[in-house]
């Protein structure tokens, strides 16, 4: 049998937002802040944060 690999280098769905929202606050249909344009970039960055938080959280409460 053989097997298959199969490779993904896609845009997820936040970063398409993302990249909307740059392009219509770019051209003018929006005028929101940068900080509001942005967050979808940073969706990655915040699960893992909270991630990190919930560990430190159970850790700390474990060791009581």
């Amino acid at each position: 049998m053989m097997s298959e690999t199969t490779s993904s280098t896609g845009v997820s769905g936040l970063g398409l937002l993302g990249i909307l929202f740059v392009g219509l606050k770019l051209t003018g249909y929006i005028d929101w802040s940068w900080w509001w344009v942005t967050l979808p970039f940073w969706g990655g960055a915040a699960v893992v944060a909270l991630i990190f938080l919930a560990a430190v959280v159970v850790v700390a409460a474990l060791d009581k």
